[in-house]
């Protein structure tokens, strides 16, 4: 089945963004590609605001070819414009559909709100984090509060220059709590 894999940068205090929305701090080192991570993906999904920034980011484009790209807005019609397609209905639904197609794995680029729904309703199957030796103060969280503990086991741990560092974990189902 195709797993759902929350892929994105923070900072050590845990934020994907400054208060604004900009990802100034973040970087990624010359010893550092995601190839890997994107021969496995063939989908995207995200926030309307993640798109809002990737669009100022992109200079006014968020597509990357051979990607189909999902925007969740509860502002936006839904419906296909250019090479993005805006989604209206819960995330929960619209993945279950998705993870039916054929392909490859999807990739949840956030941003903290969508996050928060897809782990409250335990779409995560797989975290992809790089994390950037900075720490921030204040911003948006990778992880906003108000969803239930879930849990996961590091499977990757790989150290690059500058100080990055790329965990990758999956996600523990299934198992009764154990006592401390």
């Amino acid at each position: 089945m195709r797993k759902i894999v929350l892929g994105v940068g923070i900072s050590l205090d845990g934020y994907i963004a400054r208060p604004d929305g900009s990802v100034d701090f973040l970087f990624m080192p010359k010893d550092y590609s995601m190839a890997a991570f994107f021969k496995r993906i063939d989908t995207a999904v995200m926030g309307r605001k993640t798109y809002e920034m990737g669009l100022k980011l992109g200079g006014g484009n968020v597509s990357t070819p051979g990607i189909k790209s999902y925007v969740f807005s509860r502002m936006q019609e839904a419906g296909k414009r250019d090479e993005l397609t805006f989604v209206n209905e819960p995330p929960k639904r619209f993945v279950e559909g998705l993870r039916k197609k054929e392909g490859k794995d999807i990739w949840l680029m956030g941003g903290g709100e969508l996050t928060r729904e897809f782990l409250r309703d335990d779409l995560v199957d797989e975290l992809y984090l790089g994390v950037v030796p900075v720490l921030i103060g204040e911003g948006i969280p990778a992880f906003p509060s108000a969803f239930p503990e879930r849990k996961f086991v590091l499977v990757e741990n790989n150290s690059y220059s500058k100080g990055l560092i790329a965990l990758r974990y999956e996600r523990r189902k299934g198992q009764k709590k154990q006592n401390a």
